[in-house]
């Protein structure tokens, strides 16, 4: 196992003679009724962290709603049932996803047997890497061979340790790192097992230890930031071992950043959005 430390990775200096097309198309599935800012940071994240077009698909009844608190992501409404993302949304998502360089699915989507097969198709379909978050872990959870099906690589899942039993990851009997290990094996995905020391596994038995953080990240919507900081730096062309475990690294430098102004108890998600520039800046060329 590799232990990330400050110092590990860097970030190239942008060549001058480039367009936002060169720096990745991001595909972001996610939100309901009622989780309106899982979305809308995923997608602030992904700006943040360079993505150079960001697309939002929502739930008809909260696009409104997400149109106005993303000024760069473009905001699209998708067909719903109930609030949530219905079954009929597959065959437009499977047309956008042929023009982009990444998909997430997953922050806010909620929870019926429809969303499951919105995710089910988008797993099984996909021509680009995925990152599957929340709702989206959920989902396959009723169903592990779809990780098995997966029509792209990478499948990049992103549990905490309760949503990785779901999955049937085994801490219990393994141990964090070992389980993280076995299950990427296991699956052929990409495991990022949230937590304190966050754990990156990769299927060829690859492991990373993630040295940033801090306990005020434990608060709803650090995750949805995370996501959309993979998403953004796997739909730039990053090599994987790369850039995922470079995004769990600035993701927790950010957070400490953040802390350090506001103090852990008081620190937002949002305030590890607004650090996520600062924390890039100390691995930038």
């Amino acid at each position: 196992m590799k232990v990330v430390e400050s110092g590990d990775f860097s970030l190239p200096k942008r060549d001058q003679d480039t367009h936002k097309g060169d720096y990745g198309k991001c595909l972001i599935l996610a939100g309901s009724v009622g989780y309106t800012g899982a979305a809308s940071m995923a997608a602030h994240a992904a700006v943040r962290t360079g993505a150079g077009i960001v697309f939002l698909g929502v739930p008809q009844p909260i696009y409104e709603i997400e149109a106005v608190k993303n000024d760069e992501a473009v905001v699209f409404p998708l067909p719903s049932e109930e609030g949530k993302v219905s079954k009929e949304a597959s065959a437009e998502i499977a047309e956008r996803l042929k023009k982009c360089d990444v998909c997430l699915i997953g922050p806010g989507l909620g929870w019926s047997p429809k969303v499951d097969g919105v995710v089910f198709d988008v797993v099984r379909n996909s021509p680009v890497p995925l990152v599957l978050d929340a709702d989206g872990i959920n989902a396959v959870s009723s169903n592990i061979n779809v990780l098995r099906e997966a029509k792209s690589r990478p499948v990049v899942v992103t549990p905490h340790e309760v949503e990785f039993a779901r999955l049937g990851g085994d801490i219990k009997t393994y141990g964090r790192e070992k389980a993280a290990a076995v299950f990427a094996k296991d699956t052929g995905c990409i495991v990022v097992l949230k937590g304190h020391r966050t754990v990156t596994a990769f299927p060829d038995g690859e492991t990373f230890l993630n040295t940033t953080g801090n306990a005020g990240m434990v608060k709803g919507g650090s995750g949805d930031v995370l996501a959309g900081m993979l998403a953004a730096l796997i739909g730039q062309g990053i090599p994987l071992k790369k850039a995922v475990p470079m995004a769990v690294w600035l993701h927790g430098r950010a957070g400490d950043i953040a802390a350090g102004t506001w103090g852990e108890y008081s620190m937002t998600p949002c305030d590890i959005i607004d650090n996520i520039g600062n924390a890039i800046k100390e691995i930038a060329d």
